[in-house]
Formats: structure tokens, C-alpha cells, sequence
């Protein structure tokens, strides 16, 4: 276990203030929803339903029925966690032995890698391509050799493209009967009309699979932590689900969770005007030479042309937060969350040559 590679949570905004100085400081590390959440999570997490003293439902029945009934899946097909990380954790937990090999991409969401190191298993990465998309040949190539499970983020964090649907189609034809494809869709609803719907061409197909996606970017619940997993079939989700601890979802999340779902017009509202920032901010980014990934997401992934700690500990003394990418092989690249206007405005200054 010493030797897991660290999972890069950020710096604290407190931490932040103390080192800079700065009480302005513009937070774009951590992809949060810069609005916030609907009204209608603040309402019901201040009604009578809210009842802290009361342990919650540990099967989270009502979250799942809504979720079912949404997806038009089954509600025996749905395992809820704290926040998409805890799926991660129980998949690796209920499915790994030592020595089984898993597929991922570099640059990778941590835990897709952490989580299965953790449980023995062995992690191929498949490196992101010149232009900074997937490179699907080379994908295809890792999961015709039958791995046990396959982790790929679409869109893809931290770098920010999402698979058409002739690539996912290409991935999910070669996944083989032994293999377990997850597909981490954290980002799923800043991707408009361009995203396939990987959830009925995994099914069509007839493939194991797992969708993960999370109330904590478009929804604006990160501070609650609730995510979830839609499994191809029910004794997945039993496993799943048996993996992780009992009570997992407290209370205040599972309201709040169901109070966001029931106000999709504030979300949708939030994600077009951060859609739209995004494309202001990453052509502003272009025009001053930098190069930057496409996004379907809501934050951008750039090479700086430089070591991208260095320029973070020079962002954060103007007050800036945004992610360093230590990864191997990618120390220049920083990945910035689209906030309000005046911080992507003041992020752009800093950065102007």
C-alpha cells in the first residue's frame, strides 16, 4: 500500500487564502459547479424531511426509484455511493484478484488506477494522443487482450474529449465476455447533444458493464458526495453493492440528490452557461498560443510549456487555484475548472504573455 501513487485532492481554500494572502481567490481546481445547486436542494434540506438524528436508508430506495425510473432501468440495477469514488473502490474490491489486469487511459482520473493497485491488480494505460484525444486503435488493441476490467472516463477527466459514437462502438465490439467495461460518465451532462448514449449501446451490445455518474459537477452536490452506478444486470449490482460499507449515503445527499433531479431545468440552465464559458475561455486560451484539448466537460486541459507545479505556486500567489497534472509524462499540462467570469478572467490575465 505504501507504495499506491497519491491521489491529488487539491488545495484546501483556506490553505489557499493563508498562503497567498488573498481572500478573492479564484477556485478553479476541483470542477465544481461555480452556481452552486437549485433552490429546491436548499428547500429540502431545510424541510421536516431532513431528520439528522435518523440514520438514512441504507438502500437509498427512493434515490434508486427516481434514478430507475429516469434511466429506464431496473432499480435492482442500480448500486448508489458516496459519490461516484465509492463505486470505484467496491468495483475494484468486488471484482479484482491479484495480478488481474485492468485497462485505463494517461492521463487518468486517480482512483481509476489507485483503486485497483490497491487491490493487486496490474494497470495498463493507453497515453493520450498528439492532439490530446483517445487513441482508440491502440484502446481497441488493450481490450481485444482481455483484460478483467476496463476504467474509461467519457468525457474524459482530466484531459476533457468524449467518445463519439463510432469510437465507443469500436471499444464496446472489441470488450470480450470476461472483461468489465466501466464507463465514468462523471461528466456526462456538459456534453450536450454530441455525447452518445453509452448506457443503450452498452446494452445492445449485450457487454458486462458498468455507468458511473455523480450529482457533484452538473447538479452542483459535491459537498455531499453522491454518485452512482447503472450495472448490466442485477447480480452486478449485488456484488457491487456488497462491497461497499452499510449507511454509505447519508441522509442530507439522498434529499438533496432527489431534489436535484426533480429541478433538471436549473441544471440544464447552469450547464449551457457554463457550455458557453467554456468555449469563451478555451478560444482566449488559443489566441494567446497555448494548446489546449477539446472539452466536453467543464473545465480545460492545457500545456502550458512549462512545469506546470511551478506555474501552479505562481497562480495561487494571485490568488488563482487550478491543478498541476504530475503524472508522468504530462508536467506541463494544468487543468483549470470553468468558474464565474471574473475567475476565468483573472486566470486568462495571469497567463497572457
Amino acid at each position: 500500500m505504501a507504495a499506491l501513487p497519491a491521489y491529488n485532492a487539491g488545495m484546501n481554500v483556506d490553505r489557499a487564502r493563508e498562503i497567498s494572502g488573498r481572500q478573492d481567490i479564484a477556485r478553479l481546481a476541483s470542477n465544481e459547479n461555480p452556481d452552486g445547486c437549485s433552490p429546491a436542494v436548499w428547500a429540502a434540506l431545510t424541510s421536516p424531511a431532513f431528520e439528522p438524528w435518523r440514520y438514512a436508508d441504507p438502500a437509498c430506495t427512493l434515490l434508486k426509484t427516481a434514478l430507475a425510473r429516469k434511466l429506464a432501468v431496473g432499480i435492482d440495477e442500480i448500486v448508489i455511493g458516496n459519490g461516484s469514488e465509492e463505486m470505484i473502490a467496491a468495483i475494484s474490491r468486488a471484482t479484482l484478484m491479484p495480478g488481474a489486469k485492468v485497462v485505463t487511459v494517461a492521463p487518468s482520473f486517480g482512483l481509476h488506477e489507485i483503486e485497483p493497485l490497491a487491490v493487486g491488480a496490474q494497470v495498463v494505460k493507453v497515453a493520450m494522443t498528439a492532439e490530446l484525444g483517445f487513441d482508440i486503435p491502440a484502446l481497441e488493441a488493450a481490450i481485444v487482450a482481455g483484460p478483467r476490467l476496463v476504467f474509461l472516463s467519457s468525457p474524459w477527466n482530466p484531459v476533457g474529449p468524449a467518445l463519439d459514437r463510432h469510437a465507443l462502438q469500436r471499444l464496446i465490439a472489441a470488450t470480450g465476455p470476461n472483461t468489465l467495461f466501466v464507463l465514468d460518465e462523471a461528466y456526462f451532462e456538459f456534453g450536450g447533444s454530441d455525447m452518445p448514449d453509452g448506457l443503450a449501446l452498452m446494452r445492445e451490445a449485450g457487454v458486462a458493464h458498468i455507468i458511473l455518474r455523480t450529482f457533484s459537477k452538473a447538479y452542483g452536490l459535491a459537498g455531499l458526495r453522491v454518485g452512482y452506478a447503472v450495472c448490466s444486470d442485477a447480480e452486478t449490482a449485488r456484488v457491487v453493492a456488497a462491497a461497499k460499507t452499510p449507511f454509505n449515503v447519508n441522509g442530507a445527499a439522498q434529499i438533496a440528490a432527489l431534489a436535484a433531479l426533480d429541478d433538471e431545468d436549473w441544471m440544464l440552465a447552469s450547464v449551457a452557461r457554463l457550455r458557453a464559458e467554456r468555449q469563451r475561455v478555451t478560444e482566449a486560451l488559443r489566441a494567446i498560443g497555448l494548446h489546449t484539448a477539446p472539452s466536453h466537460t467543464n473545465f480545460v486541459f492545457l500545456d502550458a510549456g512549462r512545469d506546470s507545479v511551478e506555474l501552479e505556486r505562481r497562480l495561487l500567489m494571485q490568488g488563482i487555484l487550478v491543478k498541476a497534472w504530475r503524472e508522468p509524462g504530462f508536467q506541463n499540462f494544468v487543468r483549470a475548472t470553468i468558474g464565474h467570469r471574473w475567475e476565468n478572467d483573472r486566470f486568462l490575465e495571469a497567463l497572457a504573455p
